[in-house]
């Protein structure tokens, strides 16, 4: 099973909501104040109905009536003008969090180590800012704003029961202790049980991710059923989590209706003995009771969406666990402007991905500014974890890596992105406008810009011949491009993206042989003037660049001229001569 992403525990996460809200401090204590004059407004009937049962029981005249139903009508239209109007800031305050927190979570997702993400899986992460979002989002909606007014009917209540006569208070809040001991009987229970139901969705999602990523080799080997077994193992695991926390939860309504029946009890009880001593009135009493009554909604809502509070929660948790990953991507103070050349070099880097075995044993390899370097060696010899490394997408193990002298954990944040850039054989083009993805490496680029970039890959004859040219739909739903066209749209890409230093993985490979010598030359002038580094997947890379370094095993063997290293007649003159047989 994959290893999942961090989860914040419960102190981080409430550190995390309150600063984000400090963050809106005014926003936050105005919506407060809005909510609690609705809250507010909604006890002034039952006030003024036990005034009016005192004024009834003196004898007042049947034009007394006029004026409670006056103040009941009023505070009705003021309360729920305010109560809706609180919704809507509640509503707004907790998406506004929730859209800036699903935004840092997929800004730093994309920032994650490949070696991390290849580990956890994208199940879980996919989970996370799928399922946990939604669950979040569904709490703002449609708890959060009835949590907050229950909150406060029920503060308002007790200070208000406690205005009237302090016992009736003390007796109203007999009820509490019960409502305590319910909860703390069932938050122990159903907390773990709530962040396990999480944990297994990102379980299910990973499972099903995977079988369906796979589904060729899947169906190539006959392990559909095998498959199927895992992805219901983890359906039925979510299930069965999903069915034991609502037993709980049941278990949990009974003792609040429990609570209820002697929390109003004990007022009518404590109001007739009051009433008989002449301390109080009975429109009191009515009021202390009806407040009371009043409270078995917000109390019921507060406990019995606490399983929706809860799942919320732990959805929160696993969000900001992401959030609060160490971003290796850049933290130092470098600027770009600091460089005065762009030079590569790597010192003694060694890298292991699982804590253990090796695979890059203490390479060092120094490219010069606008040296072009290829990267040869017979497959696992360790070709793509070293350009990797060079492009800063994997931290090693030990050793350092720097550009012009500066190490890459030294330059500022974003510094390296505008400093390096790789370009893989997985290339992937996004659904939309043919010039919005290249924009992606230039979004200030214009319509020229992109012309001149897709000429310079020799691309403009295959984007003029579209039906719309650069505006032309392409990706999922549009036009669909050809590997060796995807290749070309990337390496445009890199041209507008100008970096100084430019990484190749093995750019070429999925062109074909028909293609490859086309795209061989597209690379070739994205690449002119700049600091690269070439995987050659194929040999004619490498014996157009200006040095060749052969690894094995992690290792490098031999590096120097093309011509040279053929003439020496070692590994790569074994390879090369493979390559012209083949």
């Amino acid at each position: 099973m994959s290893e999942l992403l961090p989860i914040a525990n419960a102190r981080d996460t409430w550190a995390w909501l309150k600063s984000e809200l400090g963050r809106r401090r005014g926003r936050s204590v105005f919506t407060l104040l809005v909510a609690a004059v609705a809250a507010g407004m909604a006890l002034v009937p039952v006030y003024v109905f036990g005034v009016l049962v005192d004024r009834v029981q003196d004898g007042a005249p049947p034009s007394t009536i006029g004026w409670v139903v006056a103040v009941i009508a009023s505070a009705a239209v003021i309360g729920g003008v305010c109560a809706g109007f609180a919704s809507f800031l509640i509503r707004s305050l907790g998406e506004g969090i929730l859209a800036d927190l699903r935004e840092r979570t997929v800004d730093r997702a994309l920032r994650l180590p490949i070696q991390t993400v290849e580990r956890v899986g994208k199940g879980d992460l996919l989970s996370r800012v799928g399922d946990d979002v939604a669950v979040i989002g569904k709490a703002v909606t449609d708890v959060v704003p009835n949590l907050v007014t229950a909150v406060l009917l029920v503060v308002l209540s007790m200070v208000t029961m406690l205005g009237i006569d302090w016992r009736l208070g003390l007796a109203g809040m007999v009820a509490l202790p019960m409502y305590a001991l319910a909860m703390r009987w069932y938050l122990p229970r159903s907390a773990p049980v709530y962040a396990a139901e999480r944990v297994a969705m990102g379980e299910r999602s990973q499972a099903l991710i995977s079988s369906m990523q796979g589904a060729r080799t899947v169906r190539a080997y006959g392990l559909e059923d095998s498959h199927l077994g895992q992805i219901n193992g983890a359906s039925e695991k979510a299930r069965d989590l999903s069915v034991g926390v609502f037993a709980l939860f049941t278990r949990f309504a009974g003792r609040g209706n429990r609570a209820e029946f002697v929390g109003l009890a004990t007022i009518l009880a404590a109001g007739f003995a009051l009433v008989n001593a002449d301390i109080v009135t009975v429109g009191q009493t009515t009021t202390a009771a009806l407040l009371f009554h009043r409270l078995f909604n917000p109390i019921g809502m507060l406990m019995y969406t606490f399983d929706e509070v809860q799942s919320a929660g732990a959805s929160l948790a696993r969000l900001v666990g992401v959030v609060d990953l160490d971003d290796a991507s850049g933290t130092g103070t470098a600027t770009v402007r600091e460089f005065a050349d762009s030079t590569l070099e790597l010192a003694d880097v060694r890298h292991t991905y699982d804590g253990s075995h090796e695979v890059v044993h203490g390479i060092s390899l120094h490219v010069k500014s606008g040296e072009r370097v290829a990267l040869v060696g017979s497959t696992g010899a360790g070709k793509t974890t070293v350009a990797a490394i060079a492009a800063g997408s994997i931290a090693p193990t030990s050793g350092s890596v720097r550009i012009g002298g500066t190490a890459l954990p030294d330059l500022e944040p974003g510094g390296l992105r505008r400093r390096v850039a790789i370009v893989s054989q997985e290339v992937h083009v996004f659904a939309g406008p043919l010039i919005d993805d290249l924009r992606l490496a230039a979004p200030d680029a214009s319509e020229e810009d992109a012309a001149m970039a897709l000429k310079a890959v020799g691309a403009d004859g295959w984007v003029t011949a579209l039906d719309d040219g650069v505006q032309t739909v392409v990706g999922e739903g549009g036009h669909e491009l050809t590997a060796a066209q995807a290749q070309q749209l990337a390496l445009a890409r890199l041209v507008l993206a100008n970096p100084a230093v430019a990484i190749l993985d093995e750019a070429t490979a999925e062109a074909g042989s028909a293609g490859a010598r086309e795209l061989e030359a597209s690379a070739e002038a994205a690449t002119r003037g700049r600091t690269t580094l070439v995987v050659a997947h194929r040999l004619t890379q490498a014996a157009a660049a200006d040095r060749v370094v052969v690894l094995e095993h992690g290792r490098i063997v031999e590096q120097g001229p093309h011509a040279d290293l053929v003439a020496a007649g070692g590994r790569y003159a074994e390879l090369w001569s493979a390559w012209e047989g083949r």
